[in-house]
């Protein structure tokens, strides 16, 4: 029986692992051991490890000998996915292309680096490093460089605003780093897709609904 790990074991994950298990495949779910963790009753095996250890998650499907590993409905846990599927030559995304596309400021930098147009922005670490606000044109838009679903994200008019916001996104950045960028008005879309040995196919496109300032929650 073919053997798949799973990063996750919430409701998010759990279409995931029923699909997997309809089709003859051994589970292996791995996230924190709490209410959360519906998987745990679902997947042939729970395994209570964070998902971002991302040694002793390789450690174990070593053990278990796997023969894929993915998640579904979340970002931040992609470069732990692509560190153990690039260490047992698996299929898989580079670790170098995860940690661009799922961190919003080294994705930045590589914007601005290869030339593509994007909002100016700043990546710190407190609002100490902030220059004079000057340097920006309000309003601005706050976010944690590692965090998806519009986690820590806001919207500010002013610099007072943007101290909270920045404390705040803080709060939720795994890596403790911020972006603060210049705000942008237009249609927000979302483009769902899968790349396969280079070819590139497009799923969906899809307007993108949210609460509107100042979090941008997607509803």
């Amino acid at each position: 029986m073919e053997k798949l790990a799973i990063l996750g074991a919430s409701y998010l994950q759990a279409p995931l692992v029923k699909k997997a298990n309809s089709l003859g495949i051994e589970t292996h779910c791995f996230a924190w051991d709490n209410n959360d963790a519906i998987c745990k009753n679902i997947a042939h095996h729970f395994y209570a490890i964070s998902v971002l250890e991302k040694e002793l998650i390789l450690k174990k499907c070593e053990e278990i000998k796997i023969d894929g590993i993915t998640t579904i409905a979340t970002d931040i846990w992609v470069p732990t996915i692509d560190y153990v599927a690039e260490k047992l030559k698996l299929n898989s995304n580079s670790v170098a292309s995860s940690l661009l596309s799922t961190n919003k400021g080294k994705m930045r930098e590589a914007f601005r680096k290869n030339g593509v147009a994007s909002p100016m922005f700043r990546t710190i670490t407190g609002h100490s490093e902030l220059e004079s606000p000057a340097v920006f044109n309000y309003p601005l838009i706050v976010k944690p460089t590692d965090r998806s679903g519009s986690r820590g994200v806001s919207k500010v008019e002013n610099e007072q605003e943007l101290i909270k916001a920045v404390d705040s996104a803080l709060e939720e950045s795994l890596e403790k780093k911020v972006v603060v960028e210049e705000f942008f008005e237009g249609v927000e879309v979302s483009v769902e897709s899968i790349s396969w040995k280079g070819d590139h196919y497009i799923l969906a496109i899809t307007d993108k609904v949210t609460t509107g300032a100042p979090f941008f929650v997607e509803i």
